[in-house]
C-alpha cells in the first residue's frame, strides 16, 4: 500500500511553490484562491520573500499547508493515496488530500490555527528542545519530575524527541538530561511552546471553527498524531483535531502503525526531506521518496 505523508512547520524555503505556480495552470488557480481566502498575498512571500518572512507564523503554516495539498492537487491520476498522515501542522494538508476536507476550509482552518498559536504563544515565555540520544521513557520520567510545564512534544523516532515547555522549565530539563547522558539538547528556534498545555487558549478558540467546519468521509484512512492509530470517521477525525494542539505528536509510532497497516512505500508531499529522514530512523527498510511533479 501506498502512504502519503505530510510535513509540518519548519519545512518552508525561500521560493517554495514558484515553479508549481508557473508550470500548472491548477496550481495558479489554487494559489490565487489563496490569496483571496486569506486577504494578502501570501504567493509574493513564498515566492520571492526571505527567511525571515516566512518564520513569520500567519505566513509559515499556511504557506507548507498551500506547497503540500496544491502538489498533490497537480498530481492528479499520479496521486491515490491508501493512507495517510501528517506532522503536526501537515495533518490538514493529509486530511485535504484524503477529501475530509475542502482546500478552502482546510486553509482557513490552517490560518486560524497559526494565529491562535502566535496569541498564544505572547501570553508566556516559552520554547521547545530537541532531545537525542535517550530512552522516550527517560525523558518522560525528568519531564514529570519538573513542577513547571514541561512535556514531550514530539516523539519523532526511537531516541529522538523534543520537549515544549515554558522557558523555565526547558532549561531545568536540559540540564538534568545532561546528567542522564543525552547525546544533544538543543533549544529550538521556535515562538512557543507547541503540542503542550500552554497552547490551551488556542486549543479553545481553534475548538469552535474546527466545530463549524464540515468534515466529510475520506476516500482512505488519516492516521492522526494524537493517536498514531487510522480513522476515517468525520466526527473522531474532528476531535482529534482539536486535541492535537495541546497533545504530543506521535510519529514514531504513527509510522509504525501504518507499516503494520500495510504501507510499502512512503511519499513525502511538499517542501523538503525531513519526514523520509524520520521513517528511516523509524524503519531502515522502509521505501520513501518526495512527490515530484
Amino acid at each position: 500500500m501506498k502512504a502519503y505523508v505530510f510535513p509540518g512547520q519548519g519545512a518552508q524555503f525561500p521560493g517554495m511553490g514558484k515553479d508549481l505556480y508557473s508550470k500548472s495552470e491548477i496550481a495558479k488557480e489554487l494559489f490565487e484562491r489563496a490569496n483571496s481566502i486569506l486577504g494578502f498575498r501570501i504567493t509574493d512571500l513564498m515566492f520571492e520573500g526571505s527567511d525571515e518572512d516566512l518564520k513569520q507564523t500567519r505566513v509559515t503554516q499556511p504557506a507548507i499547508f498551500l506547497h503540500s495539498t496544491i502538489l498533490a492537487a497537480v498530481l492528479e491520476d499520479l496521486f491515490n493515496p491508501e493512507m495517510v498522515a501528517g506532522h503536526s501542522l501537515g495533518e490538514f494538508s493529509a486530511l485535504v488530500a484524503n477529501k475530509s476536507l475542502s482546500f478552502d476550509d482546510g486553509l482557513i482552518l490552517v490560518s486560524k490555527r497559526a494565529l491562535a498559536m502566535q496569541k498564544a504563544c505572547e501570553l508566556s515565555p516559552s520554547t521547545m528542545a530537541a532531545i537525542i540520544g535517550l530512552d522516550d521513557s527517560v525523558v518522560e520520567e525528568v519531564c514529570s519530575s519538573i513542577d513547571d510545564t514541561v512535556v514531550p512534544a514530539n516523539y519523532n523516532s526511537p531516541g529522538q524527541i523534543v520537549i515544549s515547555g515554558s522557558d523555565k522549565a526547558i532549561d531545568i530539563a536540559i540540564e538534568i538530561l545532561k546528567g542522564k547522558g543525552v547525546k544533544m539538547a538543543l533549544k529550538l528556534a521556535v515562538s512557543g511552546a507547541f503540542h503542550s498545555p500552554l497552547m490551551e487558549p488556542a486549543r479553545i478558540e481553534l475548538e469552535e471553527a474546527i466545530r463549524n467546519t464540515v468534515f466529510n468521509y475520506p476516500v482512505c484512512p488519516v492516521y492522526q498524531n494524537v493517536s498514531g492509530s487510522p480513522s476515517d470517521n468525520p466526527e473522531e477525525i474532528r476531535t482529534n483535531l482539536v486535541l492535537q494542539l495541546t497533545s504530543p505528536v506521535k510519529w514514531t509510532q504513527t509510522i509504525r502503525n501504518m507499516i503494520a497497516g500495510g504501507a510499502t512505500s512512503f511519499t513525502e508531499v511538499g517542501p523538503g526531506k525531513v519526514l523520509q529522514g524520520l521513517i528511516k530512523k523509524i524503519n531502515r527498510e522502509s521505501v520513501t521518496e518526495s512527490a515530484v511533479f
